[in-house]
C-alpha cells in the first residue's frame, strides 16, 4: 500500500485555512494542522487565543491532529523591527509581504519539512503550476501580490487548496461540513495592530513630534504629529482647513519632519509615469529580458496597469507606464504579471 503524502497546513483560525485543511483530508493526504503564534499579546487586543480555539474546534471536526508553534521571536526580529525601522525612515512598508517571505515560507516551511512533510499548505488565494505562481480564480481575493517573493523551489512544495474557488464557495463548503468558522469575519488590517487605530499603536514605538504641513512652494498650512504617520496620496486625518478642494499628501521630508500637501485628487504632483525599484525577486529565479512589456500593480487592490520594464541594471529596475500612476509610494511593492502568472516584483525606490 502506497504511503499517504503528508501535508502540514498553517491554520489561522479563519475559514480559508479551515476549508483548505478539509479539502486536503478529502483528497487523501495525511494532514497536520499547525497554528503559528507570531505576536506576544501584552494588552489583550490580539485575537490569537480565540483563533487557536477555532483551530482546535475545526481540527476536531475534520479529524486531524493540531499543534501550536511560537515564532514571536523570529517575527519581532525579521518583520516587526523592520516595519518600525522603515516607518522611521519615512517609508510605507508592507509587513504581510515580509511575513510571507521570512516567517510562513521560511521558518514555518522549514519546520514543516522537519516534521517530515511532503508539502506545506496555506489558505492563501493563489495557485501553483509547475513551480509557477498563478492568480486565484477569485480575482477579488487574489493574494499573489503578497507572495511574489516566493521562489520556484519553494512553490514546488507548496499547496494552495482553495485557489481554484470563489470565497462564496469556500464559505458554503465550511457551512455544509459544519465547520465553526463558516461565518467568521475575515481578519483585516495588520495582524499585530488588530482593531486598534494605526497611529495610536505606532506612537508606542515612534513618539509624536510636531511638524508642519507645507505646500511644494513652501507655504505652511498646518501642523501634524509626525511625518512617519503619513503616506503618499493620503487624504484622511490631515485636518487642514481653509477654502478649496481637499488636501492630499504628495511627498515627505523626514529630516525636517515636513509633510508636503497639495489640493485636489488630480494634482500633478500625485502622478508619475516612471519609477525605479530595488530588492528584485523573480519567482523563476531568472529575470525577463528587458525591455519587457507586462502588467503590474503598485498596490494590492489596484487594477492591473500596462507597463514596460525598460532595463534591469544590477539590483535596479527601471519601469515606465503609458498612463500616469497615482501615489507611487516608496518601499511599497510593484508586482509584475504576464496574464495569470505572477512573475515577481520589487520594492519601489525613493525618488
Amino acid at each position: 500500500m502506497q504511503k499517504k503524502k503528508k501535508v502540514v497546513i498553517g491554520m489561522s483560525g479563519g475559514v480559508d485555512s479551515s476549508v483548505s485543511a478539509l479539502l486536503l483530508k478529502q483528497q487523501g493526504y495525511e494532514v497536520i494542522g499547525l497554528f503559528m503564534r507570531n505576536w506576544e499579546d501584552k494588552d489583550g487586543t490580539c485575537t490569537a487565543s480565540q483563533d487557536y480555539d477555532d483551530v482546535v474546534r475545526v481540527c476536531n471536526t475534520i479529524g486531524i491532529p493540531y499543534y501550536t508553534i511560537n515564532f514571536a521571536g523570529e517575527y519581532m526580529d525579521t518583520v516587526f523591527s523592520h516595519f518600525i525601522r522603515e516607518l522611521k525612515l519615512g517609508y510605507t512598508p508592507n509587513p504581510d509581504i515580509l511575513c510571507n517571505r521570512e516567517i510562513k515560507f521560511k521558518v514555518f516551511f522549514q519546520k514543516a519539512m522537519e516534521l517530515g512533510a511532503d508539502y506545506l499548505a496555506t489558505g492563501h488565494y493563489a495557485q501553483t503550476q509547475d513551480g509557477q505562481l498563478l492568480r486565484s480564480v477569485d480575482q477579488d481575493k487574489d493574494q499573489t501580490y503578497f507572495l511574489y517573493t516566493l521562489k520556484k523551489e519553494i512553490l514546488e512544495k507548496v499547496l494552495f487548496p482553495i485557489g481554484h474557488l470563489k470565497k462564496t464557495e469556500v464559505r458554503q463548503i465550511a457551512k455544509e461540513h459544519g465547520l465553526s468558522t463558516a461565518e467568521k469575519k475575515d481578519s483585516t488590517g495588520i495582524c499585530f495592530i488588530g482593531e486598534r487605530k494605526f497611529r495610536d499603536f505606532i506612537s508606542e514605538y515612534i513618539p509624536y513630534q510636531e511638524g508642519r504641513f507645507e505646500t511644494l512652494a513652501g507655504q505652511a498650512v498646518g501642523t501634524h504629529q509626525g511625518a512617519a504617520f503619513f503616506t503618499i496620496g493620503q487624504r484622511k486625518g490631515l485636518k487642514i482647513g481653509g477654502p478649496g478642494e481637499a488636501w492630499f499628501v504628495v511627498d515627505k521630508d523626514i529630516s525636517r519632519n515636513v509633510v508636503f500637501v497639495e489640493q485636489g485628487d488630480d494634482h500633478p504632483a500625485l502622478y508619475k509615469t516612471t519609477l525605479t525599484a530595488t530588492e528584485i525577486s523573480w519567482v523563476s529565479g531568472v529575470a525577463p529580458q528587458a525591455p519587457f512589456h507586462c502588467t503590474s500593480k503598485i498596490r494590492y487592490r489596484q487594477v492591473d496597469q500596462e507597463c514596460l520594464i525598460e532595463k534591469i541594471e544590477d539590483d535596479k529596475l527601471f519601469v515606465s507606464f503609458p498612463l500616469p500612476q497615482r501615489a507611487i509610494t516608496p518601499r511599497q511593492a510593484i508586482v509584475f504579471y504576464d496574464g495569470e502568472i505572477c512573475l515577481g516584483g520589487a520594492l519601489i525606490s525613493p525618488r
